[in-house]
């Protein structure tokens, strides 16, 4: 059962998958239409499309603080006076390179400003310099030449005649007579044209150049200009610039580069020039102040008779560190004696002496230990005995006396530490009067040579910057050290023809999917078989009838081997299946033709299945049963002024044999016109003898085919489908919408209408039965490639 429950679903994707790609695959012409189109389209485009190439060039900013003293800015950073400028930033040295200026600059060197064209081509191609004539600006005016691009173009054509040159606008054809090596005026300003020998001789002498203003030109190839760091954490710069023509965008890059670096030496001479007066500057005052010092200094010292003082306050100075150092020591003990003393008075037997305070009498020390042994060996043997106890009383005994011998130590202690107190305090004071004996000249001795070492410091350090100062001017290194000249890729950038040839085949192929998509999205009428059958399956589809292009009959004939007689045919086999399967009348057969609204084909398929009929030798009538517009007069025109079905239900004095009559078209075929148009069909419909009409054809005819009226306009069809044997609903393609197929089911659901089969009508070849893809018809060629496709552009 598992096995059951799996095996439709793919099947039904399967399906599903192929109706989609049928949707498209049936205008295959289109697809094959677009993709040619595109496709020259884009071999055009590349041929006219001048290309484009990349070219590159690679440098290494040096690092200026790798230098270290030997950078020219070092010496001011060294002094403070450059503080936070010494840092070289890799994001400036790419703001530079992108810089205007440093474009100008480049520019001008290169004189990019005059470009030479080549018009022999599909397009203007620059040459550069493979030119036959090189054109030198002597003098340019830019206001002017900006003026004169806005209105009349400053491109001129050089030719070479017997008389000379000859410069002409291409705009306006004002011309100027020239020589070479001649100077002359272009309104704009002054130039000289030169030949070329090695081009001129190998090429054509015509040659178009344009003027541009620098500032123009600059600006353009800044913005095309390229400057990325190739990685955060080094200094490799790659330059890259796009350009149709190669060895000109090299020599820009290049000369970018050497423009960089001589701006860099520049700058750095300058600065190292500015360096160098001021170092000069300074020495000379610096040398004019150290000897003023030194003299002062010599005369100070004789006048003074001053030998070595400072060895000696140093002596005075080393002696007043150690007593001081020792009465603080002094004080120290002194204070820990009292304490001791203080403690030893107020506290009671039980408590221990504090040890380790840093007292440095031993004795002392010794007793408070031993002290603090008994006090504890007490303390010991009274957790298990009493006061009393004679072990107890000797050892209180021992403790009072040794407590009475500690006192007694450091209260001997105390006073000895007094009395050294004393000496000492007295000893500073005589090495206090020693140090304030040394003479206040002394100090000024000092203060002098402390002058003279700072001079003599600031004159050294600026005797070493000048030398450093000298060596970076000597040495001019670039800044920029060349990685990789300026290369250009062979490859053009833009255009690429694999990308557009690869976008012009999926261009050609996505515009034909998206407006097939776009037409079948936005259409809501039924287009094929399988757009009924979607919307109502509940009624078969007894047939398909062809479209019937202009110049083709509409109306089968004897023996037709059409197209559309065959699709007749294959309805009346299809009926003849239905008619045996619902009963078995094999005379009489009242065929109902209907539709939803009109123009759906109902008089065109009645005619046409009446002619298939009676081509097979059968007696056929057809009856038009539309009172409310009869349409029976497209095919045969004597009909609209013949008494008919209407005539005939309300005059009871006419007969239907007097009103049937022989058609034109064929002599088995008869005809029951609709007869005058009544005010009320409805009610006409309604009588009894309608029914007695239909009975009357029934015995007379084999089959009995009955052009209705549109079913969901009028009430007529519903009135009289009760006679109906088999009931033709027709849905002409791309033209009934498929939400009105919702009212077939419906009144079949009701009861209004009975034995119904759908035939669709107007159906495109290539949407003919099940999509006619096996291009087999009876009796017709079949189409060759340019036919079918001739076809398709016709349908769109």
């Amino acid at each position: 059962m598992s096995q059951q429950q799996y095996t439709p679903r793919p099947q039904e994707e399967e399906i599903n998958l192929r109706e989609e790609l049928q949707k498209y695959l049936k205008y295959w012409p289109w697809f094959i239409t677009g993709v040619v189109i595109a496709v020259l389209v884009a071999i055009v485009y590349l041929k006219v499309t001048e290309p484009t190439y990349s070219t590159t060039a690679s440098i290494i900013i040096k690092d200026e603080e790798s230098k270290g003293p030997s950078s020219e800015m070092s010496a001011f950073v060294d002094m403070g006076l450059l503080s936070g400028m010494g840092t070289n930033s890799i994001e400036n040295e790419i703001g530079i390179l992108r810089s205007r200026r440093l474009m100008t600059s480049v520019t001008k060197a290169l004189d990019l400003n005059v470009r030479y064209f080549d018009d022999s081509g599909l397009y203007l191609q620059e040459v550069y310099l493979n030119s036959p004539y090189l054109v030198q600006v002597l003098q340019l005016d830019e206001v002017a030449l900006a003026e004169r691009a806005e209105e009349i173009g400053n491109n001129f054509r050089i030719t070479k005649n017997n008389q000379g040159l000859l410069l002409t606008n291409t705009e306006t054809g004002e011309s100027f007579k020239a020589d070479f090596g001649v100077p002359v005026n272009v309104g704009f300003g002054d130039i000289v044209i030169n030949q070329n020998e090695e081009v001129l001789n190998k090429k054509s002498t015509d040659v178009i150049v344009s003027f541009s203003t620098i500032d123009a030109v600059a600006s353009n190839y800044k913005e095309k200009l390229q400057v990325n760091l190739t990685d955060k954490n080094s200094s490799l710069i790659e330059l890259t610039l796009v350009d149709p023509v190669r060895a000109k965008a090299r020599d820009i890059l290049d000369q970018l580069v050497l423009e960089y670096n001589r701006e860099a030496i520049e700058d750095k001479n300058l600065v190292a020039r500015n360096t160098a007066e001021f170092i000069d500057d300074r020495l000379g005052i610096i040398n004019e102040e150290l000897d003023s010092v030194e003299t002062g200094k010599e005369k100070f010292k004789e006048a003074n008779s001053l030998t070595d003082i400072q060895a000696e306050s140093s002596i005075y100075i080393e002696n007043a560190s150690e007593y001081n150092k020792r009465e603080q020591e002094v004080g120290t003990q002194l204070e820990l004696a009292n304490a001791m003393i203080e403690y030893l008075n107020s506290g009671s037997k039980t408590d221990l002496l504090p040890a380790n305070l840093g007292i440095e009498e031993t004795a002392v020390n010794n007793s408070i230990q031993e002290y603090n042994s008994l006090v504890l060996e007490r303390n010991r043997i009274l957790s298990g005995s009493t006061e009393k106890n004679p072990i107890v009383i000797r050892l209180n005994s021992q403790i009072d006396q040794i407590k009475a011998n500690v006192l007694q130590s450091l209260e001997r202690m105390r006073s000895n530490l007094r009395i050294a107190q004393k000496d000492l305090d007295r000893q500073s004071q005589v090495l206090g009067s020693k140090i304030s004996a040394v003479p206040s000249k002394e100090r000024q001795y000092r203060g002098i040579e402390r002058q003279q070492n700072i001079k003599e410091a600031l004159y050294l350090f600026l005797l070493q910057k000048r030398e450093e100062n000298s060596l970076s001017l000597a040495v001019t290194a670039p800044k920029a050290k060349i990685v990789d000249r300026a290369y250009s890729l062979k490859d053009p950038v833009s255009p690429k023809p694999k990308i557009i040839l690869l976008a012009a085949l999926i261009l050609g192929l996505l515009v034909p999917f998206l407006f097939i998509y776009l037409k079948n999205l936005l259409n809501n009428k039924v287009k094929d078989r399988a757009d009924l059958e979607r919307a109502a399956k509940e009624i078969p589809i007894v047939g398909e009838v062809p479209k019937v292009v202009k110049g083709q009959k509409d109306i089968i004939e004897l023996s037709d081997r059409s197209i559309l007689a065959e699709a007749f045919r294959i309805l009346h086999t299809n009926l003849q299946y239905l008619l045996v399967n619902s009963n078995d009348k094999k005379t009489g057969v009242k065929i109902f033709i209907t539709s939803t609204v009109k123009g759906e084909g109902k008089t065109f398929t009645a005619f046409n299945l009446a002619m298939t009929l009676a081509n097979t030798g059968k007696k056929v009538a057809v009856v038009g049963a539309d009172l409310r517009n009869p349409q029976l007069q497209r095919y045969e025109a004597q009909t609209k002024t013949l008494l008919g079905v209407s005539d005939y239900l309300v005059n009871d004095s006419l007969q239907l044999d007097d009103l049937i009559k022989t058609s034109k078209l064929h002599p088995g075929l008869m005809l029951l016109p609709s007869g005058s148009i009544p005010p009320n069909p409805a009610e006409l419909w309604r009588l009894e003898k309608a029914s007695k009409m239909f009975d009357q054809l029934e015995a007379k005819f084999d089959y009995i085919i009955v052009d209705t009226a549109p079913a969901m306009l009028v009430a007529d069809t519903f009135l009289i489908n009760k006679h109906a044997d088999l009931t033709l609903y027709m849905v002409r393609a791309g033209y009934t919408e498929k939400k009105l197929q919702e009212f077939a089911l419906d009144a079949k659901r009701d009861g209004k209408l009975h034995d119904v089969g759908f035939v669709l009508n107007d159906v495109e070849l290539s949407n003919f039965g099940y999509g006619n893809k096996y291009g087999y018809v009876y009796g017709v060629e079949e189409e060759n490639f340019w036919k079918k496709l001739k076809n398709k552009v016709a349908f769109f």
